[in-house]
């Protein structure tokens, strides 16, 4: 497990286990309309139990998410899906609690999750951001200057190449 602590915040990283249902349940509580929906894409009021329902099945080498901790609740999350018939491509997803947004929480979710999926023979992320998630767009093209976008509508979809591990 790692320890992130700064002069703001101090919270814990480490990956999803299914002790941590409960604790993603209660992260309705903490999160805005707006933030369901950047994630989602659809408007619900709570996060979808099948959401839920695919974190409890998680392989943790195709299927892995990283939760971060702020004591008992958790702060935001970030998960991979290994596509099947491209081995070397995951969907990469991101979910922070509305307290703890542009706090660096998200970035530090996603190198933790790279770094796994890097070592699992993942080259290249995907992600479909909404185009009202500004913070979500700047992350990426400040993370990944070599990234190639296609735009679908009201949302853009990122091809993110990850770092080599050798």
């Amino acid at each position: 497990m790692e320890q992130l602590a700064t002069r703001s915040w101090d919270l814990r990283f480490r990956p999803y286990g299914i002790a941590d249902r409960v604790s993603v349940l209660r992260m309705s509580d903490r999160l805005s309309a707006d933030s369901l929906y950047t994630r989602f894409f659809a408007g619900t009021p709570r996060l979808p139990r099948h959401y839920v329902a695919l974190l409890d099945g998680l392989d943790h080498w195709d299927r892995e998410a990283m939760v971060a901790l702020d004591r008992d609740e958790i702060a935001g999350i970030a998960e991979y899906v290994r596509h099947p018939g491209r081995p070397w491509r995951a969907g990469l997803a991101v979910l922070v609690t509305d307290r703890w947004q542009r706090r660096g929480v998200g970035t530090a979710l996603v190198v933790y999750l790279a770094e796994l999926a890097a070592r699992r023979g993942i080259t290249e992320f995907d992600a479909d951001v909404v185009l009202t998630n500004k913070g979500a767009v700047r992350f990426v093209r400040r993370g990944w200057p070599a990234a190639r976008s296609t735009r679908d509508g009201a949302s853009t979809h990122f091809r993110l190449p990850l770092p080599s591990t050798a």
